[in-house]
């Protein structure tokens, strides 16, 4: 073969190896894919997601407000939600969105965007930058606003940092749940019958003003409304979870045989109770207060379908905080915030899609739950649990002030994790079955209704304080304040959430709630080996690819040398 030949073919080679990256290219403008080779599929759409997207007929807008430079763990959150997109995108392209800064402008523009941002409720998120220079604090607006027709969603992409959790797997729960999010949201958008959710009344349940913001926040996706079990024979199947937030009456046999049949026919029902009557403007007013048992008559009931309220107090090194008198200052009094260990930070299941990535839900006078044998095979979750540092009190028991005089001695907390939420899913076996009386069926009668005696599936969730559902009031301006807002310690916890999540997961019937499962590992680096090895690691990355470059130019050099010196 002639050298002229040789050459010529070389260059057929280097045409055909450009012709080859340009039409790669060229493809990859139109035909997104890829595979996923993650141990946990953390690139993997679960199939109601593209059900959901396949289905969307109407372009679906995000504005994202994520661009600009930041630390190298919001570009995780950065790049992953962009890559996110691409996906859903690929599979509709109906689906169409924009990274934009708000910060970006004159100070007027920016001004007038902010606000108008504020008034939906998005604001800002104070970061601490850290690097080796130093530290600062730089203000950013982890929000995606999704917009289909005339409908507007704005997501919270960061979620909340919990005590006691490092920053990284905080940041590493809201890339998990950024598909979930973002379906959510698009599934909202699409919406056009929204489903009914009534709260019971008529049993002293908490007012229309204690539920106003989680009623608030319901009603923007849901049908909210108040129904007395007492005046109607049977709950409309249209209704597709009842909340029972709190009663302080007992119920009556006719109120329970309709719930009971409610739940026969496949209904939910999230039961909010209190087992013990206390509460802290009681131990204020009184000065020590001993609890009575909150008679509602619904025992016999729960422990029918599988659970039992005890009648205890949890008592929780990790708690929320009262401001208490700890001096004076001339004659005003002087206040300090002190851990009331009466009011524990639930943490939640991480490994269930209602409590996954959930900050801690601030509990009043909580009390534990047994789950029990039932006839029916009926799956059991404990979804929010107290701290490995906490312990029991038994009624009747006296409460007062005087645990916060000096701090307790810790070696007393050691009765471990007590479960206060329980979620129960399955067929449930009627209270009634076989002791129906005369006045029953004839309420079944007259709405020509038969008695179910076993059920089809339903979920019930039973968390031992009622007051989980009760948003505080600001005092100076009557105004409900956020479901989870701790005056205090100005703060707002996750009982909004935790709520929300519950009754999502109960109606959902399209499977979306399986993004909220989804898990991505945390692979951290040891940042001590970091410092320390900085060098070493740096002169490797630099050298070793140079070095093995020119060894195989030389293999290669020498190869050809050999070939065609014959």
């Amino acid at each position: 073969m002639t050298a002229e030949r040789i050459q010529d073919r070389s260059w057929v080679n280097l045409i055909l190896i450009i012709a080859l990256f340009i039409g790669v290219n060229i493809a990859g403008q139109y035909y997104y894919t890829k595979i996923d080779l993650t141990e946990e599929k953390r690139f993997t759409l679960t199939p109601a997601t593209v059900d959901l997207i396949e289905g969307i007929d109407q372009p679906v807008f995000i504005e994202v407000m994520l661009e600009g430079e930041f630390p190298a763990g919001f570009k995780r959150l950065q790049n992953a939600l962009q890559e996110l997109l691409l996906e859903l995108k690929s599979i509709n392209n109906r689906i169409q969105f924009r990274f934009e800064d708000p910060l970006e402008g004159s100070a007027e523009e920016v001004e007038e965007r902010l606000q108008s941002l504020a008034q939906v409720g998005i604001v800002p998120t104070e970061l601490n930058v850290r690097d080796r220079e130093g530290s600062s604090k730089r203000r950013i607006y982890p929000y995606a606003i999704f917009n289909y027709s005339d409908r507007q969603i704005a997501i919270n992409l960061l979620e909340n940092e919990t005590p006691g959790i490092p920053p990284e797997i905080a940041l590493n729960n809201s890339i998990s749940l950024l598909e979930y999010k973002s379906a959510d949201a698009i599934s909202k958008l699409l919406i056009n019958n929204k489903s009914n959710i009534l709260f019971s009344s008529g049993h002293g349940e908490l007012s229309l003003r204690e539920t106003a913001s989680l009623e608030q926040n319901l009603r923007a996706f849901y049908n909210t409304g108040r129904v007395n079990l007492d005046s109607i024979y049977q709950i409309p199947r249209e209704v597709e979870a009842l909340v029972i937030a709190k009663p302080s009456n007992p119920f009556s046999e006719k109120a329970k045989f309709v719930l009971d049949q409610y739940i026969m026919s496949g209904g939910n029902v999230l039961f909010l109770l209190d087992p013990l009557v206390v509460n802290l403007d009681s131990i204020q007013a009184k000065g020590q207060y001993v609890p009575h048992d909150s008679e509602v008559n619904l025992d016999d009931m729960l422990f029918r379908y599988g659970a039992r309220v005890n009648r205890n107090l949890v008592v929780d090194f990790e708690c929320s905080q009262i401001p208490m008198v700890v001096g004076k200052v001339g004659s005003r009094n002087q206040f300090e915030l002190l851990p009331w260990y009466y009011h524990p930070l639930a943490a939640g299941n991480p490994s269930h899609p209602i409590t996954k990535g959930l900050d801690r839900v601030d509990l009043r006078f909580p009390a534990t739950i047994d789950t029990l044998e039932t006839k029916t095979a009926i799956e059991k979750t404990i979804l929010l649990s107290s701290s490995l540092r906490s312990r029991l009190q038994y009624s009747p028991v006296v409460i007062d002030f005087e645990i916060l005089k000096a701090p307790p001695d810790p070696s007393i907390f050691d009765d471990g994790p007590q479960p206060l939420a329980v979620l129960l899913e399955g067929p449930f076996a009627s209270l009634y079955e076989n002791r129906v009386t005369p006045a029953m069926k004839e309420g079944l009668v007259q709405i020509g209704a038969d008695f179910i005696p076993l059920g089809i599936p339903a979920r019930i969730m039973i968390v031992a304080d009622g007051d989980v559902a009760a948003n505080v009031i600001d005092r100076s301006t009557g105004q409900p304040r956020p479901l989870g807002y701790n005056p205090y310690m100005q703060y707002t916890f996750a009982n909004q959430s935790f709520l929300v999540n519950t009754i999502e997961y109960m109606l959902d019937r399209s499977g979306l709630i399986e993004a909220r499962s989804k898990f991505v590992k945390l692979r951290l680096l040891d940042q001590a080996r970091i410092e320390s090895e900085r060098g070493k690691w740096q002169l490797i990355n630099v050298v070793v690819p140079i070095a093995l470059l020119l060894l195989l130019g030389v293999i290669f050099h020498m190869w050809r040398k050999r070939k065609y010196a014959r």
